[in-house]
């Protein structure tokens, strides 16, 4: 059946609202909403996304609204409302230095609506949420993505409470997208070269996320084979080889994308790219190939210098906290999709393969990694909290030998969320009718503590009653979603009775909802069953739990988590009390967050890298219980929160272990819900209202708040990676790039013959002194340094000190460089280098020296990960510990 679409055609004045449903700003924009909501409420309620209500919305009340005067100046004012948005000036237009003329931002899927529905959980969220905040302020990023024809899959359960997979056929005629298409009107077209001949051929779809683009890569082109149509069929579908396709589609066919996007549009050239996770990671091998063609003003760069020009431009954020997830290819069969014959054939397969080599303690050489390929191809690395970083460094730190963890050049910027999207409506109208909707708007973009202090003259009573409605609206969605999935399920009408009174607006009410990998733990609530049914059906505190999530396709250790909480929830002892809910997504999310009184996370710490459901939760005045991980482990602290205590365990536990581990973090749980959160719920004070309990609300949002917002995140993204990256960029043409693969080759090939001799220690401490060993003290330190063929300004010696802990470590280091001694190398090539170490500081005390690489061009002294210390033999003083 060949199929396509209709499109309705408007009344001339109503002909404005096409561009307003077509901007995605209508899904984070109020006022756009409620103007949709009025064209037709049934059908909006119905469908949540302006495109098909309008294909819906019979040409009858299409006319009565046209000949509506009030209805049209709405319309007019919505129209007025987006261009101003558009077009004036923002943070970014109004920050000062020299910032990127554009940022690329490639992300395997994006969340930024449920009417656009290509993402799976908190990647995509992530990277939607990314798209709206960098709008909001101003920052000028080009979305880049693959668009699936059957997205990501629906979930319903069988009547067993097995979980079903159901793709739907996406039509992009009928989403909020436009084509790209070249000046004569044709569509613009994506080549990739494929083994044996063939060519994947791509469009590339544009949805508009405010003042964002996002463009979107669709394989599913009549000239292709079949195998090339299916390439974008699903997300996360297929095997090795399909899954290879689309990443090399998202990162090679992504930058031809973005060039024939700024071509047609004047768009600026983006200065930086980032990744955001590994998918995308062949993004910077197609730059290194345009580097290399020659250029108006005379020869192209070689491999070695273009990844120089690469690397300093680009951003790569990691999402993983564990190895195993990790995209990792056959060696063989990557190469057989790049050189002669297939992609990029300018560049030596064995240059591509040695960026995705595991060259460290325990990676597999026959495997390609594509988060090590980007971290290679990036200057500049980020995880997504402050403890994600930390597990980062310790991850990768085998590609930077001789460093310890926390100087791997991996930083963080810790997750946001866009508050706007998330924050429920209710809220938002208490907050302006106190500071204002300018004030609010920009409390919720751009952030800032002084806009969210206003938030403490908001009454007890009207938080109170914020909260109660927003619990009130989340049984009337729980009841109305029971419903429909026990209908799914083959329920008749004669078994759904008690649906009507199932949860309680007045009761405590808890949410737990996420994907369902085996980390996140889902049955962790199941460890006690007779337990958790007292807290459910206790009769002064009781307890009701709303669940969701999806198990990946492919993982039935994940669909039987699922199925049993739903063997569980389907009880009729606890039903009205405990309930799994079907297909979770971002609608469904938009009314879970707000009205839960408390957000359940209990991760195996530190698995979780973020987990940014929380903060949509904290940002409705939800308060969270969660084990110290990802960004609680933060920014906890009991003023608005509790913490589950944890076991000790790494992940890599046996069978036996991982049971005892669970078993004693789930009676924690419960013992936090019996004893502390469920009284302080429940407790009322002299006006009748849970006087503490509100107060933790309060805290919440006004101390949260500005921490947890996607502006805070995208600010932080501007100032500390895309700024820096920006003038690396443009400090690297090709002279420079030439200059500094030059040094890196000459470094690398002489580092062997770098050495650290002897290392002398002589005192210099203050009169009177009894040792050199004593606060105040100086040390004065001369180290012979062997450079072999290097100078003494290719490379920088270092002084390292700090106190020293049991295992003889150097903690909270001071890194002092010294200096070349005047009068040249002696008569063996030595060089001297000398310089004061101040003794600052008492108790075990120690010191060593070291040689790094060093050039102006380099970003940190661990970016090549070289490092020479000195040998046993150095000298006594060497790595000295003074007690």
């Amino acid at each position: 059946m060949r199929r396509f679409t209709v499109r309705p055609v408007l009344p001339e004045p109503l002909r404005p609202l096409s561009d307003l449903a077509r901007n995605l700003r209508w899904s984070w924009h109020a006022e756009t909403r409620e103007l949709f909501q009025s064209v037709d409420p049934a059908r909006w309620a119905a469908t949540g996304d302006p495109v098909r209500l309008l294909a819906a919305v019979p040409p009858e009340r299409l006319d009565t609204l046209a000949a509506d005067r009030r209805f049209r100046l709405r319309v007019a004012a919505a129209v007025d409302d987006l261009t101003d948005y558009l077009q004036g000036d923002r943070w970014y237009q109004r920050q000062e230095g020299s910032l990127p003329a554009a940022v690329a931002y490639f992300s395997p899927e994006f969340g930024v609506t449920a009417a656009l529905p290509q993402y799976s959980g908190g990647l995509g969220i992530l990277a939607g949420d990314h798209l709206k905040s960098a709008s909001d302020l101003g920052v000028p990023l080009i979305g880049v993505g693959l668009l699936y024809r059957h997205g990501y899959f629906r979930q319903s359960l069988s009547r067993d409470g097995w979980q079903q997979e159901h793709y739907p056929v996406l039509d992009p005629d009928e989403l909020p997208l436009t084509l790209l298409r070249e000046a004569d009107g044709s569509p613009t077209l994506i080549r990739l070269a494929l083994p044996g001949g063939r060519v994947l051929r791509a469009r590339v779809w544009q949805a508009r996320v405010g003042r964002v683009p996002l463009l979107m890569l669709d394989s599913d082109v009549e000239d292709n084979d079949a195998a090339a149509r299916e390439v974008t069929d699903r997300l996360y579908g297929g095997g090795s080889e399909h899954r290879l396709h689309q990443e090399m589609l998202l990162g090679i066919g992504g930058v031809r994308a973005v060039r024939a996007y700024c071509r047609l549009t004047g768009h600026p050239a983006p200065e930086v790219f980032h990744t955001n996770e590994g998918h995308a990671g062949f993004l910077g091998l197609e730059r290194v190939h345009e580097l290399g063609a020659p250029a108006p003003d005379g020869p192209g760069l070689d491999f070695d210098q273009a990844l120089q020009v690469v690397r300093a431009g680009t951003v790569f954020t990691t999402h993983t906290p564990v190895p195993a997830g990790i995209d990792r290819f056959d060696r063989s069969l990557v190469a057989r999709h790049f050189g002669e014959g297939a992609e990029l054939p300018g560049i030596d397969t064995g240059r591509v393969l040695a960026l995705g080599t595991e060259t460290y303690p325990g990676g597999d050489p026959g495997l390609f990694n594509m988060a090590v390929m980007g971290l290679r191809l990036a200057q500049r690395a980020n995880g997504v909290s402050t403890l994600h970083g930390q597990v980062s460094r310790e991850m990768f730190a085998g590609l930077w030998p001789g460093f310890d963890a926390e100087e791997v050049p991996i930083t963080s910027v810790t997750n946001g969320v866009h508050a706007p999207t998330w924050v429920a409506p209710e809220v938002l109208r208490l907050g302006a009718r106190r500071i204002g909707p300018g004030r609010a708007e920009e409390a919720l973009s751009v952030g800032g503590p002084d806009r969210w202090d206003a938030i403490g003259q908001i009454s007890d009573q009207e938080i109170w009653e914020l909260r109660r409605t927003l619990r009130g609206q989340l049984v009337e969605e729980i009841r109305t979603r029971l419903a429909a999935g026990w209908r799914q399920r083959g329920a008749g009408p004669a078994e759904l009775g008690w649906i009507d009174t199932a949860f309680d607006p007045s009761v405590l009410t808890i949410g737990f909802a996420r994907r369902v990998p085996s980390y996140k733990r889902l049955t962790l609530m199941l460890q006690d069953r007779d337990r958790l049914r007292a807290l459910l059906l206790h009769p002064e505190r009781p307890v009701q739990i709303v669940v969701a999530g999806k198990a990946h396709p492919a993982d039935d250790g994940g669909k039987r988590l699922v199925q049993e909480l739903v063997r569980f929830a389907d009880d009729a002892g606890v039903r009205h009390r405990i309930a799994f809910l079907p297909d979770y997504g971002m609608a469904m999310a938009q009314k879970l967050y707000p009205g839960c009184d408390v957000w359940l996370n209990n991760p195996l710490r530190p698995l979780e890298a973020c987990g940014t459901s929380g903060m949509k939760a904290a940002l409705n005045g939800c308060l969270n219980l969660s084990v110290l991980d990802g960004w609680w482990d933060e920014w906890y602290d009991p003023d608005f929160g509790w913490a589950i205590p944890t076991a000790e365990g790494d992940g890599h536990l046996t069978a036996k272990e991982t049971e005892r581990r669970d078993a004693l973090e789930a009676a924690a749980l419960y013992e936090l819900l019996e004893e502390r959160v469920a009284p302080r719920f429940y407790e009322r004070g002299r006006e009748g209202l849970p006087d503490r309990w509100i107060g933790m609300v309060r805290e919440t949002l006004t101390r949260l708040g500005p921490k947890v917002i996607a502006g805070r995140m995208v600010r932080e993204y501007v100032e500390t990676l895309y700024a820096p990256a920006a003038r690396a960029h443009r400090a690297l043409g090709p002279e420079r790039a030439r200059e500094l693969a030059a040094y890196k080759e000459r470094v690398r090939a002489g580092w062997a013959q770098v050495a650290v001799e002897h290392v002398d220690a002589g005192a210099d401490g203050p009169e009177g002194a009894e040792s050199p060993a004593q606060l105040g003290a100086t040390l004065a330190l001369r180290v012979r340094v062997r450079l072999g063929g290097l100078a003494p300004e290719d490379v920088e010696v270092q002084a390292v000190s700090g106190h020293v802990d049991g295992d003889d470590r150097i903690s909270g280091a001071t890194r002092v460089p010294l200096k070349p001694a005047p009068g040249g190398p002696d008569l063996d090539g030595r060089w001297t280098f000398e310089g004061p170490l101040a003794l600052d500081r008492t108790g075990s005390f120690g010191y060593t020296v070291r040689v790094l690489p060093s050039h102006r061009l380099l970003a940190s002294g661990a970016e090549m990960g070289l490092i020479a210390v000195p040998a046993e033999a150095a000298g006594q003083e060497a790595g000295v510990l003074l007690r």
